[in-house]
């Protein structure tokens, strides 16, 4: 029995190995105090509870038998939602904008490397020995571009770091890096269609003066739709002051009416402040102009219907707003019925009170859930409640 008892101690032992990276139970402050301590970098996985490449990261890769060996042994390894407590503050710190986004950042709370997005386990290892390398750090990697590293993969590469968190470097980079090209391939196109934030952009200049090699790669058409959302974007980045959340209309108006009609620019104004107002939680903004907005909403796709809908369960209380999303919901599932969408009509007909339709379409939910292969587990926590 003594034997037997060892025997299970050291398998369990061996399977905890086995669990993948261990991440801290505790603060942030206490987890850069534990890595100075120890002498070791800090691994931040910043993340939302929204973004899919994320969860996928937490399913697939974070749970890895290699993947843990390194993390484990050579970093104090935190996962803070950026969205929640502490994680707010973290995220304008370190300027995360994009999820999920990797930190290493060492005990005294200085970042010097960064990568992001769903990886494979042999690069999501590879970024950990970056990490500890000072030659391969993203702050070694700044001060060569700054030296004037003219290397077109070390620029690519640069540029891919840093273009959404650091826009302005990235737009630096790109710009160099376009300098070299004679002709651009498709993988060029990315890169200068990701860097270009704004019309004050080195790069939409590059766009501009290549348009020419450009409309080979994609038709006229694309690249007209290109240039105006730039240029909407840019009008959006300057009509808002975030630090007073609010909106300039007439200078939005005036600009955007320079390449859109009249009727296009005070729509896509109410779009962007009613997006804006649901990011800042102000519900009632979000859900008076989203009502405007959508009083036809015949036009509208499957998707963004459901994404309505959906935003409305999660935020909205009055039930007349409520049946509206319900109207939404239902047009989605008749423009393309999926899992998604039935799961949100359930949803909303249980938060009206309406116990026999949600059930109903919960039931439809889990059943397109399973034969799809999607998971339903949300949705017949739904079920089982009514």
């Amino acid at each position: 029995m003594k034997k037997l008892a060892i025997f299970s101690s050291l398998f369990i032992a061996a399977l905890a190995m086995a669990q993948g990276i261990k991440f801290e139970d505790n603060n942030f402050a206490a987890i850069l105090a534990k890595a100075k301590k120890e002498n070791k970098l800090v691994f931040v996985d910043a993340y939302t509870t929204w973004c899919g490449p994320c969860k996928l990261m937490s399913k697939n890769i974070f749970p890895l038998q290699a993947v843990g060996d390194f993390y484990n042994s050579h970093f104090v390894n935190a996962k803070i939602d950026m969205e929640k407590g502490e994680g707010i503050g973290i995220a304008k710190k370190y300027n995360v904008k994009a999820f999920p986004t990797y930190l290493f950042i060492n005990g005294d709370g200085e970042e010097v490397h960064r990568t992001l997005g769903y990886v494979e386990e042999k690069d999501f290892i590879q970024f950990a020995k970056d990490a500890e390398d000072p030659n391969k750090r993203l702050t070694a990697l700044k001060k060569k571009f700054e030296n004037g590293e003219k290397n077109p993969e070390f620029l690519k590469n640069l540029a891919g770091l840093t273009i959404y968190n650091d826009s302005e470097l990235a737009g630096r980079v790109l710009d160099r890096y376009f300098q070299q090209k004679t002709t651009l391939d498709q993988e060029d196109l990315q890169l200068l269609l990701s860097g270009m934030q704004s019309t004050d952009s080195p790069l939409y200049k590059i766009f501009q003066s290549k348009k020419a090699d450009i409309i080979v790669i994609f038709p006229e058409e694309k690249y007209a739709k290109f240039d105006k959302n730039i240029k909407l974007n840019t009008v959006v980045k300057k009509s808002y002051n975030a630090d007073t959340k609010t909106w300039n209309d007439s200078y939005f108006l005036t600009e955007t009416q320079k390449f859109m009609t009249k009727e296009e620019s005070e729509k896509f104004l109410k779009k962007v402040k009613a997006s804006r107002a649901l990011k800042n939680k102000d519900i009632p903004t979000y859900e008076k102009l989203t009502i405007e907005l959508y009083k036809d909403y015949s036009a509208a796709g499957s998707e963004e219907l459901n994404s309505l809908a959906w935003n409305f369960f999660e935020n909205v209380s009055n039930k007349a707003s409520l049946e509206k999303a319900v109207a939404w919901a239902q047009e989605s599932v008749k423009k393309d019925e999926n899992y998604a969408n039935t799961d949100t009509l359930a949803n909303l007909y249980n938060k009206i009170g309406d116990k026999k339709n949600a059930k109903i379409w919960a039931e439809k939910s889990v059943q397109l859930a399973k034969s799809t292969g999607q998971d339903s587990a949300e949705t017949e926590k739904l079920l089982k409640s009514l």
